[in-house]
């Protein structure tokens, strides 16, 4: 039965597991994307989407509530001005969590818990000119027609049209492969002429 699970415990007691939580949601607040484990990130979700709310209505008594968990003034300020800001429209579903594989080590699930607004963002690369066709292309075949082949392949449709009989092909003559001519083997004229005369 699924009696008295209503959290994951973390492998903690209960003080450690709030010190826990308080810490990554400072961490998550001061830098808006964080990396830990799956089931950290899980737990961390609705204790930090509570402290938002909080922070949006923006009184004393929520101030001091937060303050509770965030024990760094400066991000409790940042948290105040510039995220409750962010998502004064929104209710609810201030994070997003994206799931990393395994770590190397131990094998713990690992993910990515960011706010939602703090995306990066990718500049566009300016269009550069077109370049040759690179090494792959010229060896897969892939070579534009020149242009002076295109008037002849017209002119034999053309022909075809009319019903006149397609042209022959002329072949050219394949060249031959020039090969270095030996030198004649001279065994007793090379033998005297290695000898140096005194």
């Amino acid at each position: 039965m699924f009696h008295n699970r209503a959290f994951r415990k973390l492998g903690r007691k209960h003080q450690h597991r709030l010190a826990t939580l308080r810490a990554l949601s400072t961490a998550l607040f001061e830098r808006e994307r964080i990396r830990t484990t799956l089931m950290k990130a899980k737990e961390l979700r609705p204790f930090a989407e509570k402290l938002i709310t909080r922070s949006k209505r923006d009184d004393l008594h929520a101030r001091r509530l937060v303050l509770r968990h965030i024990h760094d003034r400066t991000v409790a300020k940042k948290l105040f001005d510039t995220l409750s800001a962010r998502y004064m429209e929104r209710n609810g579903g201030y994070m997003r969590i994206l799931k990393l594989g395994r770590r190397p080590g131990d094998g713990a699930e690992m993910a990515l818990v960011e706010l939602l607004g703090s995306e990066p963002v990718f500049k566009k690369k300016e269009e550069e000119p077109k370049k040759k066709p690179g090494m792959a292309s010229r060896l897969l075949g892939r070579k534009q027609k020149p242009a002076e082949a295109e008037p002849e392949a017209e002119a034999a449709e053309t022909a075809e049209a009319a019903g006149a009989a397609p042209a022959a092909r002329k072949k050219t003559p394949a060249k031959k492969k020039k090969t270095a001519a030996k030198p004649k083997s001279t065994k007793g004229a090379s033998a005297g002429s290695t000898k140096k005369k005194k």
